[in-house]
């Protein structure tokens, strides 16, 4: 049997035979000669017959952003050649060089670029990315009706690439349009993005929903719902719209090596823009919950070490001294498995949930620790305070003396040191640092093979502290006796600290 694809029209008519036949109240339908059950609730949309009406009312409040700015000309430059002092060629080159400006300093110039940007309030205030508005002298905002004013800069994130303007409308209001529920979104849902591609102006583009909850690697707070609606160079800081008129994204980047639309098209969320709008209109700057934890992915290996029945949560790996984890009592090697009421199912996952909490919130914390989940309480901090408060102190001085106690554990690949101020002095290690250091890791062993190396520090085995070689191998040799296929090792590597599973080799 030969199904052809019938053209948008068609596909309507045949969608009101459908909700005819539903409403008879039978069970299922005749399609191209199967017999399908209807679902038993239908909430999604039908594609309207066209999508004028929606632009109609839309296009008034998307707006080009342009903005200047001043850069160093790269252009090319001479420098003359080096001659001995009294050389007849220095005289010649001199006077030639200084005729066709060569060494004379680079002319500044002026530079341009074109976005997009939404009205949210009826008083001028424009969203925007940050990629577009970063490092420009002057930023101008330009209506459907091509009046434009000069914008002024409140705010901006360079963590989620969003920022917000204020234009003086001059006691004007203007059309707006206002944030939607991100989270209801479904894989599938028709969108519409309206831009400035390429700099042609308001330009409409209609797609589904390809994917939601990205990571592309742009942030700590990655949230990207991926659309096939053409999104194109300008059309950066556009907003993406369901078919109720509402903003469920901001465009920010899309996949191609052309530079044009190839149907992967990328918005920030508005469940995380739109929070971040508000933050950046009340205080000037972003305020995010901090819990002050380092985490990493839990992987099969670390769930099976743990007694974790699969892999979930975010691993800690290390906790800031006086932070609000410290103070609630969680701990190196705790996962943490649930955070205010939302399950964390992934690493990723946790900081955007922590940052999304309000400064100061008490919550619950649910995390797994000896082989059982324990809840905890925590008060947040504020993570830009903390940010600025780590800027004012690194220090790593490394004194110098002996060599320390030796050691192998062969079922691991590696060879061990006590750690000795020569050792610090040898791998640059700092006086704060504790544990034992790897001197030789053998490539073919299971060591080799997570990448461990010389000048790593195991702090802890099996969640146990270690200070010696012998402790490392006691630890292994405890983790076998338990049954565990693998042994769970806190490393630090510049100081930062990490949990690497490493499967027993007990051959």
């Amino acid at each position: 049997m030969t199904v052809q694809v019938r053209n948008a029209a068609e596909g309507a008519g045949h969608g009101s035979m459908l909700r005819s036949v539903a409403r008879l109240g039978m069970t299922a339908m005749l399609v191209l000669g199967l017999v399908v059950p209807l679902a038993a609730e239908a909430t999604a949309k039908a594609p309207p017959s066209s999508f004028a009406d929606l632009a109609e009312r839309l296009l008034p409040a998307v707006v080009n952003v342009a903005t200047t700015q001043t850069v160093q000309d790269r252009g090319p430059s001479m420098d003359m050649p080096q001659f001995p002092p009294g050389s007849p060629f220095e005289e010649f080159f001199k006077d030639f060089f200084e005729r066709n400006g060569g060494n004379k300093p680079q002319q500044p110039r002026r530079a341009q670029s074109l976005g997009s940007g939404f009205l949210i309030s009826a008083d001028g205030l424009v969203v925007t990315n940050n990629h577009v508005i970063a490092d420009a002298d002057e930023i101008t905002v330009r209506l459907a009706d091509d009046t434009e004013f000069p914008a002024k800069l409140l705010g901006t994130d360079t963590k989620t690439d969003v920022a917000i303007l204020k234009i003086d409308t001059g006691g004007r209001d203007l059309p707006f349009v206002k944030f939607g529920n991100s989270d209801e979104l479904r894989v599938g849902d028709w969108v519409v993005a309206i831009g400035n591609p390429f700099g042609l102006g308001g330009t409409v583009t209609a797609g589904i929903v390809s994917a939601r909850g990205r990571d592309i690697g742009q942030g700590p707070y990655d949230d990207f719902i991926q659309t096939d609606a053409s999104i194109n160079r300008g059309n950066s800081g556009g907003p993406l719209f369901n078919l109720d008129g509402d903003v469920i994204g901001i465009n920010t980047a899309i996949f191609s090596q052309s530079g044009g639309s190839i149907g992967i098209g990328f918005a920030i969320s508005s469940k995380l823009a739109s929070s971040v709008v508000g933050q950046l209109r009340e205080f000037g700057r972003t305020r995010r919950g901090w819990l002050g934890v380092r985490i990493q992915q839990v992987t099969d290996e670390v769930a099976e070490s743990l007694g974790l029945d699969r892999a979930r949560g975010a691993l800690v790996a290390d906790v800031t001294p006086d932070g609000p984890a410290k103070s609630a009592g969680i701990q190196a090697g705790d996962v943490i498995l649930n955070f205010a009421g939302q399950d964390v199912s992934e690493m990723r996952e946790l900081p955007r949930i922590v940052a999304e909490t309000e400064v100061g919130k008490t919550v619950h914390v649910q995390v797994w620790r000896d082989g059982k989940a324990m809840d905890v309480t925590a008060k947040l901090g504020e993570l830009e305070a903390a940010e600025q408060a780590s800027l004012k102190q690194e220090l790593q001085d490394t004194p110098t003396v002996e060599k320390g106690a030796q050691g192998r554990v062969d079922s691991l690949g590696l060879g061990l040191a006590t750690l000795t101020p020569q050792l610090r002095a040898e791998y640059s290690i700092g006086d704060q640092v504790e544990g034992v250091v790897v001197t030789e890791v053998d490539p073919a062993g299971t060591a080799g093979e997570k990448g461990l190396r010389p000048g790593d520090v195991i702090v802890e085995v099996a969640q146990d502290e270690v200070r010696s070689p012998d402790d490392v191998d006691r630890g292994v040799k405890g983790a076998v006796e338990m049954g565990r296929k693998s042994v769970l090792l806190l490393i630090e590597r510049a100081g930062e600290k990490r949990f690497v599973a490493l499967r027993i080799d007990k051959g």
